[in-house]
C-alpha cells in the first residue's frame, strides 16, 4: 500500500518543477518508442527559431501541444513530441553580424564565406539551445532524445533530395523575374515574406515633355526616383486624348534619353492623367507591359536600395528617399513639377527588415507550385485534414488555388547551399546530391535556399526520411499540427503539399490554429511595444502550471486573447485551491484501498457522495468532447467548474458530516474522497503537470519511482453508475437552496460565524423526505443551530419576521427574532431606502439633461448609467427585506 507524505503548509511551484522535470527526463518517460502493441500518436513542434526567446505566443503553443501529448499518452496510445531548432536563414546572420560587430571583430564580408559561416556556427552552439531550455522550464513532454536542427546533416540530405527530384521534374528553374528584395537582408524574398502596410505617401505630377517640342504628357507616379529606369509612357489605345500620339517620343527629363509612347490596355484612362511611366525593372505591372513590348530592362537600384551608375552621375550613390527629394528638386528647377498630391496607399514591407522592398528584375531559382497544390488542395477539401477553427480553411483555398511560383533562392550565406555547379566555359549547369565528377572548372551557386525549403520537409525529415526509417513507419502521418494562422501560407500549406509530393500521404489530420494574443488595451504583443512579459519572470512569480492553465482558461477558439500577467492569479490560486483539498484530505490519515477504483457499496453512499461521483463523471464525458473538438478552453472551464465549486467548496464540505461520524462513516468517507481527487489530478495532469504529480506522489496514489503520467486518463462510465439522474437534481437544488439561505444571512448582516436557524418548506412530500436525511448536512453548510424541514407556511405571526428564498427545492426562510434588533433593522433599512431614492432622482435627472449626455465624455454617461442600475437593484433589495421584517 502506499503512504502519504505530509504536505507542506503552502504550495511552492518551484520545488516541485526542479524535482519533477530532471525525474521525467532521466526516466525516459518524453520518449516515444516503437511499439506495435499500442496505436501511435505524434507531434512535431514548430520549430522555433534559433535565435529564439521564449514568448507568451510560445508558451500558448507549447502548452497545447503538451496538453494533446500527455492526454494521449495516459489514454494509452505511444506519443511522441518531435522537437527542434530552426536555422532561421536571415534571422541568424543578421543577428550573428551584429554581435560580430558589437564584438569590434570582423563582419561578413572581411571574414569570406567559409570563416563566417564558422562564427555562425559557433554562435548557434553557444546561444542557439536558449530557447529550448526554456520550453523545458514550461514542462514540455518532448522527445528530447529526438531533437533535430533543420541543417543537421539528414535534414541537409533530404533538402538536397527534395531540390533534385523537383528539378527533375522541371518544377524548380532558374530565371529572370520580378522578385521582391529587402535592401536590409541584401537578398531576395518570396511574396508570403512581404508585409503590406498602410502609410502616408505622395502622387508626384511631371511633366513628361514631347520629343517634337508639341507639349507633354502629365505622368503621376508614387516614386519619381524609378524615372532612371523608364523604358516607355503607355496611353490606353482606345483613349482618344492620346492615341495619335502612340509611337511618338517623350524626352525623358533629367537624362539625355527619348522614350516611346506606346498603346496598352494597363493604362486606365480613368485615373490620373491617363498616361503612365512604365519601368520595367521595378514594378511588376511595368515589366509584364515591358514583356509585350519588348522593352529594355534598366535596374537603377543597388542591392542596399541605392541608385546604381544607370540614374547618372548626379545621383548614383544616393538613398532612395534622398534620391526621390534630389530629384523632385531638379524637376521643379526645370518647371517640370505640376503638382504634388498627399496620399495613404499599401506599401509592401519585408518582414525581417521592416523596411519598404524593392521590386526588381533579377535572376533567382523558383519552383512552379502549381501541380504540388492540387492534392493538398484536395486533401483538405475531401477532410483527410481538417483545420480548427474550420474559417481557415476559406483563406488556405483562396491562396492555394491562386498559387504563384516559389522564389526559393536567398543571397544570403547561411542556410542550405542550392546544389547546382557551373561550367561557365562549357555552359552547363549541373544539379546533383553532390558536386559533379565530370571534368572541368565547376562553380557552386552561391544563394542558399529559403529557410522554409527546410521546414516544409519537417514531419517526415525529422524522422529519418529519405530512408525508410522505423520511425516514419510508426509515426507518419503525424496526428496534430498546433500552429498560428500567421504561417499557414508559409508552412502549413507548403508542409501539406511536400506530404502529398514525397510521402504519397498527408503530413498530419488536424491543425489548430491557435488565438493571437493581445494585452489588456487590445495591442498586438510585440517587444517593440514594451508589452511583452517575459515568460520566465511570470513562471517564477506564479509558477509554470499557473501560466499554462491560466492562458489556456483565456483562449476560447478562434477568439484573441487578452493577456496580462495578473491573469495568471487564477492558475496560481486554483493550484493552491487543489492544494488544500489535498492537504485536509490527508488529515483525515492514511491513503484507501479506492483511489484508483471506488470500493463501497454503493447503496451505502449518501446523495451528495453519488452526485459528486456522478458529476465527476459528467465532466469526464464534457472533457472528452471538448478533446476531440480542439476546444480546449471548455475543458479548462470545465475542470475548473468542478474542482473550485463542485469538489472543494460543496462535497468537501459536505463530507464533513461523514468525517466526524463513526468509523464506518469516516473510513466511507476517506474512500470517497480518495476516489475522487485522484480521478481530479489525473484530469488535470495535461493542464498541469507539476502540481499533480507532487500531489499523487504525496497523497500516496502513485509510488516512488512511477509517475502519473503512466496513469489512465479517466473514461465516461468507466466506474458504472452510482446515481440517477433525481438524486443529482436534489442535490443540486439542496446547494442552491442552501446559497439562498447564505444569501439571506448577509443581506441582513448577521456575521458568518453566528448561528442561526432556518426553516425549509418542501415543494412536496418526497422532498421533504430528501431534505429530512440532510439536515446535518444543510447544518453544516449554513452554519445553522437548526434546520426545520416541513410542507407547511412558514407562521410568521408565530415565529416572527423571516426574509424567505425560493428554490426548485423549497422555500428557505431565515427568522430573525432573537438575532438582530428587528427594529433597528427597520430603521437602518428605511433610512437606506431614502439615500437609495435621492440618489436615484439626482441620477436620472441627470441622465435626462441633454447638455450632460451630449458633452459629457462617453465613459462618464456610461458609468452614470450603470450607476442607476446598481441603484434601483439595491433599493429592490432593501424593499424586499423590508417586506420580510413587516
Amino acid at each position: 500500500m502506499s503512504h502519504i507524505h505530509e504536505l507542506p503548509k503552502a504550495y511552492v511551484p518551484a520545488d516541485a518543477e526542479a524535482k519533477w522535470y530532471p525525474f521525467w527526463e532521466e526516466n525516459k518517460l518524453f520518449h516515444g518508442r516503437v511499439n506495435p502493441d499500442k496505436p501511435a500518436y505524434s507531434i512535431v513542434i514548430p520549430p522555433p527559431n534559433v535565435t529564439g526567446i521564449l514568448t507568451i505566443g510560445h508558451v500558448l503553443n507549447n502548452t497545447l501541444q503538451d496538453i494533446l501529448i500527455r492526454y494521449h499518452r495516459m489514454r494509452g496510445y505511444e506519443v511522441c513530441w518531435f522537437p527542434g531548432t530552426d536555422h532561421a536563414g536571415i534571422a541568424t546572420e543578421s543577428k550573428v553580424q551584429k554581435s560580430l560587430k558589437a564584438a569590434g571583430q570582423p563582419g561578413r564580408d572581411e571574414l569570406g564565406r567559409e570563416k563566417f559561416i564558422a562564427k555562425v556556427w559557433d554562435w548557434k552552439e553557444k546561444y542557439g539551445g536558449t530557447i529550448i531550455s526554456q520550453l523545458r522550464k514550461l514542462g514540455t513532454a518532448c522527445d528530447w532524445e529526438r531533437e533535430r536542427f533543420t541543417m543537421d546533416e539528414g535534414l541537409s540530405r533530404a533538402v538536397r533530395k527534395v531540390f533534385v527530384e523537383l528539378y527533375k521534374k522541371g518544377y524548380i528553374y532558374r530565371g529572370q523575374r520580378m522578385i521582391n528584395w529587402c535592401p536590409v537582408s541584401k537578398t531576395a524574398l518570396s511574396d508570403e515574406e512581404v508585409i503590406y502596410k498602410e502609410v502616408d505617401g505622395k502622387f508626384y505630377h511631371i511633366k513628361y515633355p514631347l520629343a517634337d517640342g508639341s507639349g507633354f504628357l502629365e505622368v503621376a507616379t508614387t516614386r519619381p526616383e524609378t524615372m532612371f529606369g523608364d523604358t516607355a509612357v503607355a496611353v490606353n489605345p482606345d483613349d482618344p486624348r492620346y492615341r495619335h500620339l502612340i509611337g511618338k517620343m517623350v524626352k525623358l527629363p533629367l537624362t539625355d534619353r527619348e522614350i516611346p509612347i506606346i498603346g496598352d490596355e494597363h493604362a486606365d484612362p480613368e485615373k490620373g492623367s491617363g498616361c503612365v511611366k512604365i519601368t520595367p525593372a521595378h514594378d511588376p505591372n511595368d515589366f509584364l507591359v515591358g514583356q509585350r513590348h519588348n522593352l529594355e530592362v534598366i535596374n537603377i537600384m543597388n542591392a542596399d536600395a541605392s541608385l546604381n551608375d544607370r540614374a547618372g552621375k548626379e545621383f548614383s550613390g544616393l538613398d532612395r528617399y534622398a534620391a526621390r527629394d534630389k530629384v523632385m528638386a531638379e524637376l521643379e528647377k526645370l518647371g517640370l513639377v505640376i503638382g504634388v498630391e498627399p496620399i495613404r496607399h499599401a506599401v509592401g514591407f519585408s518582414e525581417r527588415g521592416d523596411v519598404p522592398i524593392e521590386t526588381l528584375i533579377s535572376y533567382q531559382w523558383f519552383c512552379n507550385m502549381k501541380e504540388l497544390a492540387k492534392p493538398a488542395i484536395d486533401a483538405v477539401e475531401s477532410g483527410k485534414i481538417k483545420f480548427y477553427p474550420e474559417r481557415w480553411s476559406k483563406t488556405y483555398f483562396h491562396w492555394m488555388e491562386n498559387i504563384q511560383d516559389w522564389c526559393i533562392s536567398r543571397q544570403i550565406w547561411w542556410g542550405h547551399r542550392i546544389p547546382a555547379w557551373y561550367n561557365d566555359a562549357a555552359g552547363e549547369v549541373y544539379v546533383g546530391m553532390e558536386a559533379p565528377s565530370a571534368p572541368g572548372k565547376w562553380r557552386q551557386e552561391e544563394d542558399v535556399l529559403d529557410t522554409w525549403f527546410s521546414s516544409w520537409l519537417w514531419p517526415f525529415s525529422i524522422q529519418g526520411w529519405p530512408d525508410d526509417t522505423a520511425e516514419l513507419k510508426y509515426f507518419y502521418p503525424t496526428c496534430d499540427l498546433v500552429t498560428g494562422p500567421d504561417i499557414i501560407f508559409f508552412w502549413v500549406a507548403r508542409m501539406i503539399m511536400a506530404g502529398c509530393e514525397f510521402m504519397g500521404e498527408i503530413p498530419f489530420r488536424n491543425v489548430y490554429f491557435t488565438s493571437i494574443i493581445r494585452d489588456d488595451t487590445g495591442r498586438k504583443l510585440s517587444k517593440s511595444l514594451g508589452n511583452s512579459p517575459d515568460p520566465l519572470d511570470v513562471i517564477a512569480e506564479y509558477g509554470a502550471d499557473a501560466l499554462r492553465f491560466s492562458i489556456i482558461y483565456i483562449a476560447p477558439v478562434g477568439m484573441d486573447i487578452r493577456y496580462s500577467n495578473d491573469k495568471c492569479e487564477l492558475g496560481r490560486n486554483f493550484a493552491n485551491k487543489l492544494w488544500n483539498c489535498c492537504r485536509f484530505r490527508q488529515m483525515q490519515g492514511e491513503v484507501s484501498d479506492s483511489f484508483r477504483k471506488l470500493n463501497a457499496d454503493p447503496s451505502g453512499l449518501t446523495a451528495d457522495e453519488k452526485w459528486m461521483i456522478a458529476s465527476i463523471d459528467a465532466a469526464v464525458g464534457s472533457i472528452e468532447t471538448a478533446f476531440r473538438e480542439f476546444r480546449f478552453h471548455s475543458a479548462a472551464h470545465e475542470l475548473y467548474e468542478l474542482v473550485w465549486s463542485k469538489v472543494c467548496d460543496w462535497f468537501v464540505e459536505s463530507e464533513k458530516v461523514r468525517l466526524r461520524g463513526g468509523e464506518a462513516e469516516k473510513l466511507q468517507a476517506v474512500r470517497v474522497l480518495d476516489y475522487v481527487i485522484f480521478k481530479v489530478l489525473r484530469l488535470l495532469h495535461p493542464f498541469m503537470p507539476f502540481v499533480t504529480e507532487e500531489l499523487a506522489h504525496s497523497m500516496g496514489y502513485v509510488e516512488d519511482g512511477e509517475s502519473i503520467m503512466n496513469e489512465r486518463y479517466p473514461e465516461p462510465g468507466e466506474d458504472g453508475v452510482f446515481a440517477d439522474a433525481e438524486i443529482v437534481k436534489y442535490v443540486e437544488s439542496k446547494f442552491a437552496l442552501v446559497s439562498a439561505g447564505r444569501a439571506l444571512r448577509s443581506n441582513c448582516d448577521i456575521p458568518d460565524n453566528r448561528k442561526v436557524r432556518y426553516y425549509i418548506k418542501a415543494v412536496d412530500a418526497a422532498a421533504a423526505d430528501f431534505l429530512n436525511t440532510e439536515v446535518e448536512s444543510l447544518k453544516m453548510l449554513m452554519n445553522a443551530s437548526d434546520v426545520e424541514i416541513g410542507l407547511a407556511d412558514y407562521d410568521a405571526a408565530g415565529s416572527g419576521a423571516a426574509p424567505s428564498a425560493i428554490g426548485d427545492i423549497g422555500t428557505v426562510y431565515l427568522p430573525l427574532a432573537g438575532v438582530i434588533d428587528l427594529d433597528a433593522e427597520r430603521a437602518k433599512l428605511k433610512k437606506q431606502r431614502g439615500e437609495f431614492e435621492g440618489w436615484i432622482r439626482g441620477t436620472e435627472a441627470k441622465l435626462r439633461n441633454e447638455r450632460f449626455v451630449a458633452k459629457a465624455p462617453a465613459q462618464v454617461v456610461e458609468d452614470a448609467k450603470r450607476q442607476l442600475e446598481e441603484l434601483k437593484q439595491k433599493l429592490e433589495r432593501v424593499n424586499e427585506l423590508l417586506s420580510a421584517l413587516d
